[in-house]
């Protein structure tokens, strides 16, 4: 079970890493792979809006276990070309994992997801809260 900061608020996994500016400056770059995620929320629902562009919606994952949500994407590429007596073989490989521990007032059935124009939104309805709360004293004996 991951530790809970606040019941109703959403926290990003974020793991440094040893290869981070303060240790080898020269071998990181300024630019990173891991999308910009925009997280709103009102009265109903949370909703994450994940900038993906470029990336093909077959290759998204988007997985829930317990109270974390994982929304993850892998691809590869490879292409070959033989002409003119040139010989060009290149492949690229590119991924990210981003993680969200999930508040206890999200109804993980009824979570949603779509995809349009490079932004992933997932929609995370809450449960709904009871409209007649019962308030009463207690007697202490």
């Amino acid at each position: 079970m991951l530790p809970t900061i606040a019941k109703r608020s959403f926290r990003p996994f974020y793991m440094g890493s040893i290869f981070d500016d303060d240790f080898f400056p020269a071998l990181t770059s300024k630019t990173s792979s891991m999308p910009a995620v925009n997280i709103r929320e009102d009265e109903k629902k949370f909703v994450l809006d994940l900038a993906v562009p470029g990336i093909d919606k077959k290759d998204l994952k988007i997985d829930i276990n317990e109270d974390v949500l994982t929304i993850s994407s892998e691809t590869k590429n490879e292409v070959e070309e033989n002409s003119d007596g040139y010989k060009r073989k290149e492949f690229s490989y590119s991924s990210f994992c981003r993680s969200f521990q999930v508040p206890d007032n999200v109804n993980r059935e009824k979570i949603e997801a779509n995809y349009k124009d490079g932004i992933l939104s997932v929609s995370l309805p809450k449960y709904e809260e009871e409209k007649n709360k019962i308030s009463r004293q207690v007697k202490i004996s």
